[in-house]
This record gives structure tokens, C-alpha cells and sequence, in this order.
């Protein structure tokens, strides 16, 4: 299983599509152990690029603070599922704590034509 997570400053970017990086993490789900992690440059905030790019990147999960309805929809479009409301903590920590079982989605989407997330 592999994560994508909006990052800026090496923690978790609340505002996902203004995000610096992206870390992708490769995880384990049985062990619930972390077996790799690569930080890769955003490629930009453009309505629609981040799911296409996150999937072609081979991410099947995305944890972020929130986003809006549109990008969640395509992002399951991609066949990514789409956690939301996590804390803007290291990334690394992020996806333990889902793989403990200790983080589920809040539904935190952002207005639709926000730019706050």
C-alpha cells in the first residue's frame, strides 16, 4: 500500500493542494510498519493533475486535512481512497497512526471553490 501526503516543511500540509511536496510512503498493512519513504516535489495546484499524478506515482491512499468534494470524487476515480481531517504532524507518524487503526476519515472537505484547502 502506498500513501501520498501533502507536505510542506516536512509536516503534513493542511491546505492540500497548495502542498510544497508530496511524500509517498509504502507501508505494510499487516506488519503496520513503514518500508519506504520518498519526498517528490508538488507538481502544482491545477484543478484535476494531483489525482492522475498521486495515482501514476502509485499512491492507493491519500491522508490530508481536507479538501473539496470534487477532488475527493476524483481521486475515487483513480481508485485512491481519501482520508480526511488529519493533524498537520510528520508524515511518517500520520500513516502509523492509520495503520494502528487510530485515524478514520473526519469528512473535513472543504467548500468547493475554496482556497483554503
Amino acid at each position: 500500500m502506498k500513501y501520498g501526503i501533502p507536505v510542506t516543511n516536512g509536516m503534513l500540509d493542511p491546505h492540500f493542494g497548495h502542498c510544497e511536496d508530496f511524500a509517498l510512503i509504502d507501508a505494510d498493512m499487516e506488519k503496520k510498519t513503514i518500508l519506504s519513504k520518498q519526498i517528490v516535489p508538488s507538481p502544482g495546484h491545477q484543478p484535476g493533475v494531483l489525482p492522475g499524478w498521486l495515482a501514476d506515482q502509485g499512491a492507493t491512499i491519500v491522508i490530508a486535512g481536507g479538501m473539496g468534494g470534487r477532488a475527493v470524487d476524483l481521486f475515487a476515480e483513480q481508485g485512491i481512497s481519501v482520508i480526511m481531517g488529519a493533524p498537520a504532524i510528520d508524515p511518517e507518524l500520520v500513516v502509523l497512526e492509520h495503520l494502528k487503526g487510530n485515524l478514520a476519515s473526519s469528512g473535513s472537505a472543504c467548500e468547493e471553490h475554496s482556497h483554503e484547502c
